[in-house]
């Protein structure tokens, strides 16, 4: 169940008491998709946003973490590399005296051994205290060469080894410089220098395997490249990002290059060596599983979203098109009951009226016609006539109360209709009969459309012909001389005829319509009407079972609609 507060929350969708305006349902139809909308497409909003930024996550580390491990196996294999040469120059440098090492043929000799055991070496040479080499083996004319005023020499003299960046040099091509210092206890200090071939350091960095768009390489802690790149420029050529900020271990990092595209930059620091091993990765190529899982993810969710919408704006324009009939067909029961009510009430009031009416108008009835019987027998009675006109104008006032309260005491006292087979068609012929003459000293145009083969009707034919007649009146009196009048029968359904009066009169407005069928209500001058005419008919129709229904448009006239039943529930089977 929802806590009481969601359900509290809801009460929004109801409508305001006695408010069944289109515009209060399209409020309420708003707020229904809104709802529906907030409960469907938020979840599966946030749905799709969490799980792919957690897929993203997890692709994210299924390729950093492997790519770490590769910087990492790389870096110990360098180090691994460099310290097993640097080892060797200090095991010859331990093994071998000054003497023994300036003598060049036996410095070609270890050196040979130590090209064919451990490979990358590209020349030996022994430097006495004041930086004079004093002899060489290698392929370059150094011998004599001073070193004195060079900063790794003294950089040496303070650590006792060195390992230099890649540099030139007089060679012309990259290397590395590898010296250890010889420190006896009564000889003067020697330094035996080596010089290591990069295209081995290079080599490891092939063995990555990386891809055509994925790029690594050294690079000094001064920002120098130490090997060839393939984005990023050559050796010695200084790098166009910042150094990434030191770690012990692998890490990476998110950026953009010089040229503008966002890459993960994994690196790791020598702990022994000035070098930064780096792998530059285009982050489009790291996520292009994701780009594509997203473009689907995209397409299902706005398929769903597109579903969901037509679901929602369907649904809830039937449900509140049912809302709609619902609240109509129940403020139309509501006014029926109503008016039900208003009748019976009416019709109580309408039976005592007629009775006190009519026994003062009875009285007034016998003493006018005394008066006219003795101004008639009275020979030399002044103003004869004028007297006698007084008691006609009474007795017709008489006459006309006795027919009001005669019209009163037939709608409240419910007279028990006299049910038989009839033709429709020809009680609107007979009723017309009665109004011909009329219709011709006016010049209307009575024009009768009644369907052919209509069947026969249980109902009751004078009330009928008092129904009809007084509905044809009333569009008499609505039209001008030289109108038109429109009487159409038909066929409504299997259990119902339809009879139409169309008048191309005055018409009448929405409020006058909303009383139309009230007690004593006309739109007739004064002394025309009384009011009575169709609430009376109204209870005649309704009695038979049937139903009276009115449309009408100030200046473009009025249109009441009978609906009959075929059978009526009085008439006994057989």
């Amino acid at each position: 169940m929802l806590p009481s507060a969601w359900l509290a929350k809801l009460r929004f969708l109801d409508l305001p008491d006695g408010n069944s305006s289109p515009e209060m349902y399209r409020l309420v139809r708003t707020r229904i998709i809104v709802l529906m909308l907030l409960i469907t497409v938020v979840p599966l909003t946030a749905m799709a946003l969490i799980n792919s930024h957690q897929y993203q996550d997890i692709l994210k580390e299924e390729i950093v973490n492997p790519l770490l491990v590769l910087v990492n196996k790389t870096k110990h294999s360098i180090e691994l590399f460099l310290a097993e040469r640097l080892s060797t120059v200090s095991f010859i440098c331990s093994a071998y005296t000054f003497e023994q090492l300036a003598d060049e043929e036996n410095l070609r000799r270890i050196f040979r051994v130590m090209k064919q055991e451990f490979g990358g070496f590209v020349d030996l040479g022994l430097i006495d205290e004041n930086g004079l080499q004093v002899s060489y083996v290698g392929p370059y004319d150094l011998k004599g060469r001073n070193y004195s005023e060079q900063p790794w020499f003294h950089e040496m003299q303070i650590h006792g080894t060195y390992v230099s960046d890649v540099f030139m040099g007089f060679r012309r091509f990259p290397h590395i410089v590898m010296a250890v210092q010889h420190r006896g206890d009564r000889e003067k200090a020697w330094t035996l220098r080596a010089t290591i071939d990069t295209h081995k350091i290079d080599e490891m960095i092939a063995m990555m395997r990386l891809d055509a768009k994925t790029d690594g390489f050294l690079a000094n802690r001064g920002g120098v490249i130490q090997t060839a790149t393939k984005n990023y420029g050559g050796v010695l050529d200084k790098f166009a990002l910042p150094l990434p900020p030191y770690s012990s271990e692998a890490a990476v990092i998110e950026t953009s290059d010089q040229h503008g595209r966002e890459i993960l930059l994994a690196y790791t620091y020598f702990l022994h060596s000035p070098y930064v091993l780096m792998v530059a990765k285009p982050r489009g190529e790291v996520f292009r599983s994701w780009y594509t899982l997203k473009t689907e993810i995209l397409y299902v969710f706005v398929a769903c979203v597109a579903i969901i919408l037509l679901v929602v704006f369907k649904l809830t324009g039937l449900l509140v098109e049912r809302m709609q009939e619902s609240e109509e067909k129940r403020e139309a029961a509501l006014k029926e009951i109503e008016h039900s009510h208003k009748l019976s009430s009416i019709g109580r009031l309408a039976a005592g009226v007629a009775h006190e009416i009519n026994n003062p108008m009875a009285i007034i009835n016998e003493k006018a016609g005394l008066m006219r019987d003795l101004i008639e027998l009275g020979e030399k009675f002044d103003n004869r006539e004028k007297f006698l006109g007084l008691t006609d104008a009474i007795i017709a006032s008489v006459e006309r109360c006795r027919s009001i309260t005669h019209r009163l005491l037939g709608f409240a006292r419910r007279m028990e209709s006299q049910i038989e087979l009839l033709d429709v068609n020809e009680i609107l012929r007979e009723t017309i009969g009665f109004l011909e003459k009329e219709a011709l000293y006016r010049n209307i145009d009575v024009r009768l459309q009644l369907g052919d083969g209509l069947p026969a009707i249980s109902s009751d034919r004078g009330q009928l012909q008092q129904v009809f007649l007084n509905l044809l009146s009333n569009s008499f009196a609505a039209v001008e001389d030289g109108g038109a009048v429109t009487v159409t029968s038909w066929d409504a359904d299997a259990d119902t005829l339809g009879i139409a009066i169309e008048d191309n009169g005055c018409g009448m407005s929405e409020e006058t319509l909303k009383c139309f069928f009230e007690p004593f209500f006309t739109t007739k001058k004064r002394g025309h009407g009384t009011g009575l005419g169709l609430f009376i008919s109204y209870g005649i129709i309704k009695r038979l079972g049937g139903r009276i229904d009115a449309r009408s448009k100030e200046g473009q006239g009025t249109t009441m609609s009978v609906y009959l039943p075929k059978k009526s529930k009085a008439v006994k089977a057989g």
